[in-house]
């Protein structure tokens, strides 16, 4: 009893020094950014890990501030609006698929499942070049809708809604609400939707962080300065062939993810209480 008492508790320490390290591995390339955006360019370059600030944090502001292509502010509004957009889009219509897929029988409804499955497979950039060029044919370029329209079609997300609502949804749910007159379309808004607030949570992250981190598409597609996201901005620091200013660069992109870290900490409690939800389910 007493050995199996001490190899349990040798594996249960074993497991917390494993995701001790795991934890530390992800939060340090956050904390060298962090700290070399205090720092300066010739520190940088002598030494490019350091875990102790520097202060130089101004003089790197300073230099953001003097190159007048870089607008902060004008780079997190057009993120802001194509990585809202994005996530608005993916996940109520990815929801809404998912929702027919599972609440309803018809006769396609197997092969049309396959048919999401398939084009999961396919690497999104395959088709990144031939959209650009249709882009380009209508001339829609130095356009937002471009780049949030094609979020409408997300066949991971459909996926992952479909599995989370064969796991949590009851048809009884429907059946009341057409008993109390409820059109489908206020079934889904007002019933469905905030049953899957955890899901909804989760893959909102995740597809929020991937538009707002997108680069290849907003540089093919974007042309003005004025339409630059936060990503293209921080490009024009790197723009200066005399002289690379690596301090700024690393503040630029610290800067860049902070909406990220907010987004996170507010619909964390959602992804929280949908694994609570699951380990008290019968």
């Amino acid at each position: 009893m007493v050995e199996k008492t001490l190899v349990a508790r040798t594996v249960k320490l074993l497991i917390y020094g494993l995701l001790i390290i795991l934890a530390v591995m992800s939060i340090f390339p956050f904390l060298v950014m962090l700290i070399n955006a205090t720092r300066s360019t010739p520190q940088i370059q002598q030494q490019a890990v350091s875990f102790i600030p520097s202060t130089f944090l101004f003089s790197n502001m300073q230099i953001i501030s003097d190159r007048g292509a870089f607008d902060a502010l004008l780079g997190f509004r057009n993120s802001l609006i194509i990585a809202g957009g994005t996530t608005i889009m993916s996940i109520y219509f990815s929801s809404l698929t998912a929702f027919a897929l599972t609440a309803y029988d018809w006769k396609l409804k197997q092969g049309f499942f396959t048919f999401i499955m398939a084009v999961m497979m396919i690497p999104g950039l395959v088709g990144a070049i031939g959209y650009a060029q249709l882009v380009w044919r209508f001339e829609m370029t130095n356009n937002f809708l471009p780049l949030i329209l094609p979020a409408v079609a997300a066949p991971t997300i459909v996926f992952f809604m479909r599995q989370y609502l064969i796991a949590t949804f009851s048809i009884d749910i429907v059946n009341s609400g057409r008993i109390d007159g409820a059109n489908e379309f206020r079934i889904f808004n007002q019933i469905v939707l905030p049953m899957m607030k955890p899901a909804i949570a989760t893959q909102a992250i995740f597809v929020f962080v991937a538009s707002w981190n997108t680069l290849f598409l907003p540089r093919l597609l974007l042309i003005s300065t004025d339409m630059f996201t936060m990503p293209l901005m921080v490009g024009l620091l790197n723009a200066d062939i005399y002289r690379t200013e690596f301090g700024a660069i690393y503040l630029a992109l610290a800067m860049s993810i902070l909406p990220l870290f907010v987004l996170y900490f507010a619909l964390s409690r959602y992804i929280i209480a949908g694994v609570q939800l699951g380990g008290v389910k019968e």
